[in-house]
């Protein structure tokens, strides 16, 4: 998923940097501890709380973003408008909005939940694997990208079609389609069935 670099701290209450965790989960969702972040996504993966936001523009079209390529997982390929994990604690709506808004510089509107859904996806260029329980949500760009280079490569607007045209010729994230096929009825319910997703 889009993630902070793997060296990459938050700030405690206290101003002391410190790792960055993410929340182990069981096969239902519910939270069992933490790992820090590189360390859950090492072969064979833990299984970890992750989200994907999905954005579209007035005309039905969806936001991708191309992760730079600075990345430590996954650079330089497609995959949704964003996507990452919450804190150990925090909401994975609230973690949506925020990472959203850090990656590239909006806060969406109409943002709403669209299920969730669990996957195991080995990236073969890094090595690292993603073994997530993904919450899906569904929303509104209405305002300028303000995209941050050190997270977004560049980005595009794409309709269902020109969509199906470039991931046949474009690297896409591995874990993309799963997120977007589980995504679909929220999609379509979000653009209408004209926009063809």
């Amino acid at each position: 998923m889009p993630i902070t670099p793997a060296t990459a701290t938050h700030s405690s209450p206290n101003g002391a940097a410190e790792a960055i965790l993410l929340e182990l989960v069981d096969e239902d969702g519910a939270t069992i501890g933490t790992a820090e972040k590189l360390t859950a996504h090492q072969p064979p993966g833990q299984l970890h709380r992750a989200f994907s936001v999905f954005l579209f523009d007035e005309r039905g079209r969806l936001l991708l973003q191309r992760r730079a390529l600075g990345k430590y997982h996954s650079p330089g390929v497609w995959s949704n408008t964003c996507c990452g994990h919450p804190y150990p604690g925090e909401a994975p709506f609230a973690a949506a909005a925020r990472r959203t808004s850090e990656e590239l510089g909006v806060s969406p509107t109409l943002l709403a939940e669209a299920g969730t859904v669990r996957y195991n996806h080995p990236d073969p260029e890094s090595g690292l694997v993603e073994q997530e329980f993904n919450h899906l949500f569904v929303g509104m760009v209405q305002s300028v990208l303000r995209p941050d280079p050190e997270e977004v490569g560049s980005t595009a607007f794409v309709s269902a079609a020109e969509l199906a045209e470039r991931h046949a010729r474009e690297p896409f994230s591995a874990w993309f389609m799963t997120v977007l096929d589980a995504a679909r009825p929220a999609i379509r319910e979000l653009t209408g069935d004209a926009a063809g997703w």
